[in-house]
């Protein structure tokens, strides 16, 4: 695996990174497999502005080749990747507006490839172009289960991966790692597909850092942060949805929180029917927060209950987490998080 990965920082020049048996498969290959909010306009480069959003796909042979577009937003921003073969992940940050990435070193046998986004929205697009490998093959069934997570920077794992450049080095998205968050990680440890429909910043009625837009606002969109394209919720219909906003809110007057989670939570339920929706306190919360937030999520979820929706359900995180940069859970952190919330979860779905 060593030997996959240090090929995965080098472009294909060498032979033996390049197989002239291999065969391109074009994005919209319906062997290749898609989830999160994915702008498909044009198939042949389907394009993602979310954290969290994966490719899956398998292939045989002891190599391919990803090719994948970065928009390099402002000129400078380059996503960070988290790719997984065979279950063992490693993340790695794009050079380019064009990038081919070849994974050598490989068995000459069959593997499953995933393909995470592992920054979030405002540091700029990502499309899939295609792989090129010696064969494509059909792949295993995704998981039944669907999971959606709403939420602002925590859901994104902003600052938890201080793996390769610590707090206070690089730049603001450097330690991004939205595949290693506590949401894919539950969903993972749950066997269910992940969605990850967050912004850094972003508040129920009020977010941070001058940003214009809260997340009832862009809740309908593929590109929350740009406020655009219309997402197609048939798309996704998640068996649950949590919600972690507040944070970015801070105390709030009570009566206008409240009302305007209660309107959000029916928006929700206008879209997902079906869903068990959770309310989450913040993870990074301190005290005088975390107790306003408990108060308000135990009216909230009173409120909905004696309108009819007995689907809504609170879960008050048991400790605070802030050992990442700016006071942000590490990935530590959001494996005590993922622990925590998992149980809650198969608790009230029985999974």
């Amino acid at each position: 695996m060593k030997n996959l990965f240090l090929a995965l920082l080098l472009s294909c020049t060498l032979p033996a990174f390049c197989r002239a048996d291999d065969i391109f498969y074009p994005a919209d290959d319906k062997r290749i497999q898609y989830v999160g909010r994915i702008d498909f306009s044009d198939a042949k480069k389907p394009r993602f502005w979310p954290p969290g959003v994966y490719v899956t796909l398998r292939f045989r042979g002891p190599s391919c080749e990803v090719s994948i577009n970065d928009e390099v937003l402002y000129g400078k921003n380059h996503n960070y990747l988290e790719v997984v073969v065979d279950g063992k992940p490693r993340r790695l940050q794009l050079k380019d507006k064009t990038n081919v990435l070849p994974l050598t070193g490989l068995a000459d046998a069959e593997h499953t490839l995933v393909i995470c986004k592992n920054t979030e929205s405002n540091i700029g697009y990502l499309e899939f172009v295609g792989v090129k490998c010696r064969q494509l093959l059909a792949p295993a069934p995704l998981p039944r289960r669907k999971i959606e997570f709403i939420g602002n920077s925590i859901t994104c794992g902003t600052g938890s991966d201080q793996s390769e450049i610590p707090c206070g080095k690089g730049v603001w998205h450097d330690q991004h790692n939205a595949y290693l968050a506590y949401g894919p990680t539950v969903a993972r440890a749950l066997n269910a597909q992940w969605s990850l429909t967050a912004v850094s910043g972003i508040g129920l009625m009020h977010s941070c850092c001058n940003m214009d837009v809260v997340m009832p606002q862009v809740f309908d969109k593929v590109s929350l942060r740009e406020n655009k394209i219309a997402w197609n919720f048939q798309q996704y219909q998640p068996d649950v949805v949590t919600v972690c906003l507040g944070q970015n809110d801070g105390i709030q007057d009570s009566v206008a929180f409240c009302r305007n989670y209660g309107q959000f939570l029916k928006t929700l339920r206008g879209h997902y029917p079906k869903a068990e929706i959770v309310c989450l306190t913040s993870p990074m919360g301190d005290a005088k927060l975390t107790a306003a937030l408990k108060n308000y999520l135990t009216s909230i979820v009173r409120t909905a209950t004696a309108q009819g929706d007995k689907k809504v359900h609170s879960f008050f995180f048991a400790n605070r987490y802030t050992a990442g940069c700016d006071s942000h859970p590490s990935l530590a952190e959001h494996q005590l998080i993922a622990k925590e919330l998992a149980a809650y979860v198969q608790s009230i779905t029985r999974w």
